[in-house]
Parts: C-alpha cells; structure tokens; sequence
C-alpha cells in the first residue's frame, strides 16, 4: 500500500469515528414529547455520541447529574432559559449545569409560576374569543408534570376542534400579536447568565437569528460583558425565512472573532410535534470546548 493510499484510508476512518452531538433537545419535562429514555434511544439509533437535553425553565427529574452515560449515551444536563436582553427576547441555553444548585432553583421557580399564570390568562382568552369550554386544568393534564407551554395548549385546542394543527394554532390563536396569547415574565439575561454560570455551566444563546436584534455589533460586545460563553449558530434555520435579523453565516463570523463558542442543535421535541432529531450533527469537539469553559468537570 502506498503512502497516499494509507493516508487516504486514514482519513476514511476518522471520518467514520468522527463523535457527533446534538445540543438542543427537549423532552416531556417541558413541551417535547419523549421521556429521556426514548429521546436517549432515538439518539443512539441515529448515530449521535452526545446529546444535550435543554428542557425549557426545567430541568427532567431524570437528569441528576451535571453529565451521565445513558445505555452508553453521553448525556449534558442542559436547560434552555427565557430571558429579556433589553427589549429583545430571547432564550439562554446552559450546558453542564448542577441541577441540585440551589441559585438555580430560585431562578427557575418564578418563570415556572409565570408559566402557570401565562396559561390560566390564555385559557380565559380562548373561552371569550372561541366560546368554548377549555380550562387551565385541562391543559394542565396535557403537560403532565413538567412545565405547562403553549404546545400543551395547541393539543388540547385542537382535540376540542378549534383548530386543526399546531401550525393552525399558534398562527392564528396563541402566536405572539394573536388574540389568545399572553407573555411570560423573563428574568434579565445578565441575572439568568451569571446564575447559570455558578450551577457550573456554560452559556450560550438559542437560535440568536431569530432574535430582533438591531445592532448585532453592540449585542455581541453585551454578551461577552455578561460572561456568555457561545453563540448556537448551528441550527436548523429556514432559509427561505424572513425572520431572521441577520445570516447565520455572517454571525458565525462575528462571534469567532469575538471568541464565542459554537453550539448546536436540532430543537427536537419529538414524534408529532418538531422532529428534527438528525438534521444538525455537530462536531464533538464543540463539546470539548464547553467542558473547558463550563469547569469542574474531568476529561
């Protein structure tokens, strides 16, 4: 065998051993519809080495350690926080974090109250705006035990036939501007940054294009001032889509050279809601880099 040729072969099975993780997903804590095992599993089955469960304002009763081996699947406790960066929302996402932190429970309880309140106000709207019978407690059920959201909403709207789809659902009913929705109560996202980063975590941004950011320059340069460590500009981002407040490319470029982290994920919230499991594949090394920056953890 050749030099070139032993080379070429060498590069064929890096490439087949390359880790890949996945760094955004949700489970039945939250509005997904998967326990962890089943996500675990899924994850397994399509290839991945590494994933990161990201419920929203919850972390899975599941997840008791900052990172665990799950039927051989590394697994990051993760958690993906709404936040207000000035008159912009957004949400944070943390990797790594203690879920036993006691800061971080004192966090996490008033945005699980808001969420509470947010619904009852939106049960009350469908009522006069649809006049039909739908109570928070119904949706409640919907959501089991993890944090009640607007998908768990959706479902019930539409078993009750007042819509069709969940699509149906948030664009006309319980979108933002429409007639059924009400806001959550957001910590700011420098508070929200330094609690997550004493749980032990690393911080980043979730899908920061979607963001109606006016000045990306100046919001970078806050971030950075408030200790976030990464930007997720890997992310399932329809590019026919006029939302976006900037390219993803072109915010890739600004947060290197502002020393950002990159972060990755598919947003996947299972079977019969959004099932983007495979779609983002990001490089292990990504994960490396997080485990540096989130601290404490050994190699």
């Amino acid at each position: 065998m050749s030099y070139r040729q032993l080379n070429a072969r060498s590069a064929r099975i890096l490439r087949m051993t390359k880790a890949y993780a996945d760094l955004h997903l949700h489970t039945v804590a939250s509005d997904g519809t998967q326990t962890v095992d089943t996500l675990v599993r899924r994850a397994k089955a399509t290839a991945f080495d590494c994933i990161a469960i990201t419920d929203h304002d919850i972390i899975s009763p599941d997840l008791t350690s900052r990172v665990t081996s799950i039927h051989g699947l590394e697994v990051i406790t993760g958690i993906e926080v709404k936040a207000m960066f000035g008159d912009v929302e957004g949400e944070l996402l943390a990797y790594f974090v203690d879920p036993t932190h006691a800061g971080l429970q004192e966090l996490l309880e008033p945005l699980a109250a808001s969420r509470d309140e947010r619904m009852i106000h939106m049960a009350e709207l469908c009522r006069e705006h649809l006049g039909i019978d739908i109570t928070y407690e119904e949706i409640r059920v919907e959501a089991g035990g993890g944090n009640v959201g607007r998908p768990h909403l959706a479902r019930v709207l539409i078993e009750k036939g007042a819509v069709e789809t969940f699509q149906e659902a948030f664009a006309t009913l319980i979108g933002k501007d429409c007639p059924c929705y009400d806001a959550i109560d957001k910590p700011d996202f420098r508070d929200a940054a330094r609690i997550l980063k004493e749980a032990g975590g690393a911080v980043s941004v979730a899908h920061p294009c979607l963001m109606k950011v006016p000045d990306w320059d100046a919001f970078l340069g806050e971030l950075s001032d408030a200790g976030v460590d990464g930007m997720e500009t890997v992310y399932p981002y329809d590019p026919l889509s006029r939302n976006l407040s900037i390219e993803p490319w072109l915010l890739a470029e600004k947060a290197q050279q502002c020393g950002f982290l990159v972060t990755g994920g598919s947003d996947d919230h299972g079977p019969g809601a959004k099932e983007s499991l495979g779609i983002i594949r990001l490089p292990y090394e990504h994960v490396d880099a997080l485990k540096k920056r989130a601290g404490g953890l050994s190699d």
